[in-house]
């Protein structure tokens, strides 16, 4: 058992006897000292890193089992599934994740789940940003959901490739390639000229979704809907602004043309067919789970251009469906205590949303060999509590995926003009 795990353990007792407590009197279709299965709905090639937190809690819960369902499948296919299991009111885990795209969407469905406030999350209030815990609470004061991660911001880069383009490769200097994201784009036509066989970045999307969180959290702070939830797409110049900065990026022949998270994106990256892709702290489990062993230490971490910014993150919720809801109540506490916080980021990178986890040195001082010991908590955890998050609406997820359809059809040839008018007509269809 690690040092941290060995640290949860008082933790995870304490969990423990809440859980009995509470759950003697709020099962009420189950015998408390009984055993009884919990089924975790997560996504992500890489999941949400609970492996050992889930196995130890079980050791300390020996009635209780739980299971994780979803881990590989992709963040579309899991919304769309979650959506449809929350508005049947049956099929969803007894708790389910849910990406900060989506949560506000399910603000409507709220009597669909539990309210973690009325198994002491109020009491836990200051184990999260400020600005995260605000994200999972409605209006009225029930708490929805749980914080997990934040996304944070950097750029993760092929050491290799950019020494073949004769470019620097320690990652202070590649930082200060680009103080912006034009110089990005100058810096990405010399790495063309000098390899043409390699494409400097992986998707137009992934670069869009890290260029528009950049621009919106240091200006309007949203998207495509402003904070009243009205609808803002066309008239926002922060989303045009990212889209006609991902426009002349795909004009300069710099992206690799592949859909974040297709096979044939996993396939780019055990190819090393790209140079680039944005990089919030999550995105480290998955390029090192697709690109394998045989790339480690070919990968660095460099400053994104810019200023900060947050492409991610998730929550825990308990549906109403369920039929242990106050023992699903207390596992959500327990994963996303700090101590869980700073487990997930040991196990797949993700950014704890948790100051004390933030400032614990397991997660400030942290390492990642693999990214050519790149010091991960000085580039992702130094800046998290000052990220400025930005609002993101009820329908967001099918409006980013009209935008990133468009931006797609860009990539195959379509006239950006043309492009960005087919982002607002089906974006708007989606958004309303």
């Amino acid at each position: 058992m690690s040092v941290m795990l060995r640290r949860y353990a008082a933790v995870a007792l304490a969990s423990a006897v809440m859980f009995t407590a509470t759950a003697c009197g709020s099962d009420a279709d189950s015998d408390p000292d009984g055993p009884i299965t919990l089924v975790v709905d997560i996504f992500g090639d890489a999941g949400f890193g609970y492996d050992e937190l889930i196995e130890q809690y079980q050791n300390d819960n020996p009635n209780v089992t739980v299971q994780q369902r979803g881990k590989g499948l992709g963040l579309d296919d899991y919304n769309t599934r979650l959506t449809q299991q929350i508005t049947a009111g049956s099929g969803a885990g007894d708790v389910v994740a849910i990406e900060e795209g989506t949560i506000s969407q399910f603000f409507a469905q709220a009597d669909k789940f539990v309210d973690l406030g009325e198994y002491g999350a109020n009491d836990l209030k200051d184990n999260f940003l400020p600005w995260k815990w605000e994200a999972g609470v409605l209006p009225d004061g029930k708490v929805l959901a749980l914080g997990t991660d934040v996304g944070g911001m950097a750029l993760c880069y092929r050491k290799d490739h950019f020494e073949a383009a004769n470019l620097p490769t320690e990652r202070d200097e590649v930082g200060a390639l680009w103080s912006s994201w034009e110089d990005f784009i100058e810096v990405g036509e010399q790495f063309k000229a000098a390899t043409p066989d390699k494409a400097f970045v992986d998707s137009a999307t992934s670069f869009y979704n890290l260029v528009l969180s950049q621009i919106a959290g240091g200006s309007s702070g949203h998207t495509y809907y402003d904070t009243d939830n009205q609808f803002v797409l066309e008239s926002n110049p922060d989303v045009r602004a990212a889209f006609d900065l991902t426009t002349d990026m795909i004009g300069a022949g710099l992206s690799n043309n592949l859909r974040s998270f297709s096979n044939e994106w996993n396939a780019g990256f055990k190819n090393a067919s790209f140079a680039t892709i944005a990089c919030p702290a999550w995105m480290t489990g998955v390029i090192e789970g697709q690109a394998g062993p045989e790339a480690a230490g070919k990968w660095d971490i460099a400053k994104a251009p810019g200023n900060g910014g947050n492409w991610g993150g998730s929550f825990l919720a308990v549906p109403t469906s369920g039929k242990h809801q106050a023992a699903a109540a207390e596992l959500v506490k327990y994963l996303t205590s700090p101590e869980g916080h700073i487990a997930a980021f040991e196990s797949v990178g993700n950014l704890p949303s948790s100051p004390q986890a933030l400032e614990d040195p397991t997660v400030a001082a942290a390492v990642n060999d693999y990214f050519s010991d790149a010091p991960t908590g000085e580039i992702f955890a130094a800046g998290a509590s000052e990220l400025k998050p930005v609002y993101l609406g009820p329908k967001n997820q099918a409006v980013r995926t009209a935008v990133e359809n468009a931006l797609r059809a860009v990539e195959q040839g379509q006239a950006p003009d043309a492009g960005w008018q087919d982002a607002v007509t089906n974006g708007t269809a989606a958004g309303r």
